[in-house]
């Protein structure tokens, strides 16, 4: 009778607790925005990107970020620049261009891969492009955009990620953003990010084209949609239950030493899977930032806000998300 008894208890216990059931397993992404290690040769000297990086050294820049990137899975921002030491420069107005030992900032922040679609990385030409690559494959920081897409494994889970410049919303840019994303679901990936390099400068509020382009990834497949190149931020918008952020603004910009408006954040998601199936369920981190620890000029230093900065960013963010659609996506903040 005992043994009948404890067999008894035993498959209840295993009827509650499954052998074969998985613990929920969660991925979170952070994103920010422009990132331009270095300058415009014809910036001056003093108080540039390099005059702070000699006087300074490379660990300067990240001392507020690098804890936060290194708690996610994984992080990505647009790189705004080359990295080279390249002399042909592009015919343009501006043209950014940074020490090759500057990728070790990147690497000091735990960012594990970057943006490439943006109107920079050509600033020195083909060859600035290709050295720009070789530093970041030598650093093993992950690069995407310009029909190159970035796969990594993370805990289990394939994250794609995809980069485009948006200027225009055509029938050949749609053609290859679904083709892109069908690629990457083929390969496996179970979360798809989609970078866009678009908009206008100094505008808060996105226009036409970012708002189908975004759109039209998500319907293609994308589960986050990030955007870049205003110089600052715009809203958030959920589409689809899915999120478009549309411009994260500026994070370590090397090309303004004293932008007006200094305001940035780091978005980041959670992603939760069981089993290896995606759940419906997500969740959603708001960091408001400052893209200087000074504020009387840009040192190149993003820092976290606290108390009432923070939550003056905060409603700037809800306000010009309002802008665009209501702002549904704050019921999956933390």
């Amino acid at each position: 009778m005992r043994s009948i008894c404890m067999y008894l208890c035993i498959c209840l216990f295993l009827f509650a607790h499954p052998v074969w059931a998985e613990e929920e397993t969660s991925i979170t992404l952070s994103v920010a925005g422009d990132v331009t290690l270095g300058r415009d040769e014809n910036y001056g000297y003093t108080y540039s990107f390099d005059h702070e990086a000699k006087k300074n050294g490379l660990s300067f820049f990240t001392k507020y970020i690098g804890s936060i990137f290194k708690q996610d899975d994984f992080t990505t921002v647009n790189l705004e620049t080359t990295l080279t030491t390249a002399t042909q420069k592009a015919e343009k107005k501006f043209r950014f261009r940074g020490d090759p030992s500057y990728v070790n900032i990147l690497t000091n922040a735990s960012i594990e891969g970057v943006n490439l679609a943006n109107n920079h990385t050509f600033d020195y030409g083909q060859k600035g492009y290709t050295d720009t690559i070789a530093t970041l494959k030598r650093a093993n920081i992950g690069y995407f955009g310009n029909g190159i897409p970035l796969v990594k494994t993370v805990k289990g889970v394939k994250i794609g990620t995809l980069g485009y410049k948006g200027w225009s919303d055509t029938k050949a840019i749609r053609k290859q953003i679904a083709n892109d994303i069908r690629s990457l679901q083929k390969q496996g990936a179970q979360v798809i990010l989609v970078h866009f390099h678009w908009g206008e400068e100094r505008s808060y509020v996105p226009n036409g084209t970012q708002k189908s382009l975004g759109r039209f990834a998500i319907d293609s497949g994308a589960d986050l949609v990030v955007g870049h190149h205003p110089h600052v931020i715009q809203g958030i918008e959920q589409y689809k239950g899915k999120m478009i952020v549309y411009s994260l603004g500026n994070f370590m910009f090397g090309g303004n030493k004293n932008p007006s408006d200094k305001d940035t954040f780091v978005y980041q998601q959670t992603f939760y899977f069981a089993s290896g199936i995606k759940q419906p369920k997500t969740t959603i981190r708001i960091i408001p930032f400052r893209i200087s620890s000074m504020t009387t000029r840009n040192n190149y230093q993003p820092i976290p806000l606290q108390g009432k900065e923070a939550s003056r960013v905060k409603t700037k963010i809800v306000n010009l998300s309002a802008k665009i659609n209501q702002p549904t996506w704050l019921v999956y903040e933390k």
